[in-house]
């Protein structure tokens, strides 16, 4: 039997190897997908297991997406762009470092909720890890344009600079956040405001101003409906939470590893069911 792993710590909330072991089922791969909740000391040890004949790879989460990057054989442009490695696929003994997260949120994007990206105006609220794959993904996406705001400028600023090579993006300040959402049609919560232990959202008040046809995408899944999109879907604003961006992203290291078309819906409703558990 095949393995497969979710390296990450701690793993209490994944919805990964639901979804994963779902689809291994249907399509009688025999395989299993296992957490390991790793200590950072046990890193460089699992990551040579990930070299065995009977090993796919991994999807590897916080805290660990820049810390296997040194041990990876090779990494795809997108890992090297977003600093960042969500999936590892085991070739022959050879670790390919790869990033999901840019493709499965575009994918979200247009396969679940039918948004085209090209050619608009957006707004993404904040500047970590998540947001640099947003970004990303955003950018090869050719957006018009890709305002980043986040509660230090600087960090906004930085990851403007950095990422300006692949396409129109600035970095905005409060004053201007409240002039460009009024023409945005893409606004973006990559920020961890929304999640379960913190329903206190200081964005809310921007989608009021939204244009009638923006939409509103917030990467945080739990809970299902964040404040944010509570607030934009009470205004008639189309949204869409997280957990497509973690299925398409899910389906394509699926695809890597097993060379074989993931059953993406299969993968989504196994996912819905153990979150509305």
């Amino acid at each position: 039997m095949k393995k497969a792993y979710i390296l990450g710590h701690p793993l209490g909330h994944s919805l990964s190897p639901i979804m994963h072991n779902a689809a291994f089922q249907h399509l009688s791969i025999s395989a299993e997908y296992c957490k390991k909740d790793i200590l950072p000391e046990d890193l460089p040890k699992t990551i040579e297991l990930l070299r065995q004949d009977n090993v796919f790879g991994a999807n590897v989460t916080i805290p660990y997406k820049l810390a296997v990057m040194p041990f990876m054989d090779n990494l795809s442009d997108s890992a090297k762009a977003i600093g960042a490695v969500n999936t590892i696929v085991n070739n022959n003994g050879k670790l390919l470092g790869h990033n999901t997260d840019a493709s499965g949120y575009i994918r979200a994007l247009k396969e679940n909720a039918g948004f085209e990206p090209q050619g608009k105006i957006a707004i993404m609220l904040g500047a970590g890890g998540a947001a640099r794959a947003v970004a990303y993904a955003l950018l090869n996406a050719n957006v018009e344009v890709l305002y980043i705001h986040n509660r230090t400028f600087e960090k906004a600023k930085s990851l403007a600079k950095e990422f300006k090579f692949l396409g129109n993006i600035k970095a905005i300040g409060k004053t201007e956040l409240k002039e460009k959402i009024i023409a945005c049609d893409l606004l973006i919560n990559t920020t961890s405001v929304g999640m379960e232990d913190n329903a206190k959202d200081p964005k809310t008040s921007a989608v009021e101003v939204l244009p009638n046809s923006g939409f509103v995408s917030d990467i945080v899944y739990r809970p299902a409906k964040t404040k944010l999109l509570a607030d934009a879907e009470k205004v008639g604003l189309a949204t869409q939470n997280g957990l497509a961006m973690l299925v398409y992203q899910g389906a394509q290291a699926f695809e890597m590893w097993t060379k074989q078309d993931a059953p993406v819906e299969l993968m989504f409703a196994a996912a819905l069911q153990a979150l509305e558990k």
